[in-house]
């Protein structure tokens, strides 16, 4: 692994600040983080694991070409290194992960030549969201400003991870938003055409909507559209 001068961290923060404001999709910049982070630390393999809803880690993205690393299985929460990351919330560093008994993965280690591993927490006001791997090819004592550099790296994707979330959110509840006001003027339509209740009306969108398995607010533009076209 290279040793970072103060320049070389700074390059890489400001690289990955700027992928940060200028990548529109998640994926684009965590993907540029992974390959930045495995360039500017020579790593052989990095890899940005999320915890899901039954909290076991799945690979994100990663730089790596291989298959057999790419599907790896799920890592339980406290499981294994990068499960035990997650759950006590601290870096950790493993000389030889081929060696460690705590490393569940040591076939598919032996396979593809990793060594040394810094696993480090994507931690955002103290929660958890998942770890950021780094591999050596080669055995690395990984040095405290390797350790503090990484993590500063991972709390960087943690933020990026959590606003899109966040805009995700807004957006469907945005959309939700839309879709009752949809609904809401169909309704209406069906009320003063057909004499209907609410009750009934909505029902009968709900209903076509179940039969042609399409969304409630599609049913619902195509009852405003009949209607503007006959007037």
């Amino acid at each position: 692994m290279k040793t970072l001068s103060s320049g070389k961290q700074i390059e890489a923060l400001s690289k990955i600040g700027k992928a940060i404001t200028s990548y529109t999709y998640l994926d684009d910049v965590l993907n540029f983080i992974v390959s930045i982070t495995a360039e500017i630390v020579d790593s052989k393999i990095c890899s940005l694991l999320l915890l899901n809803e039954k909290k076991e880690l799945v690979i994100r993205t990663t730089q790596s070409v291989s298959e057999s690393y790419r599907r790896k299985d799920p890592i339980k929460l406290g499981e294994g290194i990068a499960g035990k990351v997650a759950k006590e919330n601290k870096p950790i560093t493993v000389l030889d992960v081929k060696e460690d008994l705590r490393y569940i993965n040591r076939e598919i280690a032996e396979m593809e030549g990793l060594c040394s591993l810094l696993s480090v927490p994507l931690s955002i006001k103290g929660k958890v969201i998942g770890v950021l791997n780094c591999y050596t090819g080669s055995p690395h004592n990984f040095t405290e400003k390797e350790i503090n550099l990484l993590t500063t790296i991972a709390n960087q994707s943690a933020v990026v991870i959590e606003n899109a979330q966040l805009m995700l959110k807004t957006r469907e509840i945005q959309e939700e938003l839309e879709t009752r006001k949809i609904v809401e003027r169909a309704k209406g339509i069906l009320m003063r055409m057909q004499g209907l209740s609410e009750e009934e009306a909505f029902r009968r969108i709900q209903k076509k909507s179940m039969n042609m398995r399409k969304p409630m607010k599609e049913i619902a533009e195509a009852i405003i559209l009949t209607e503007e076209l006959g007037k």
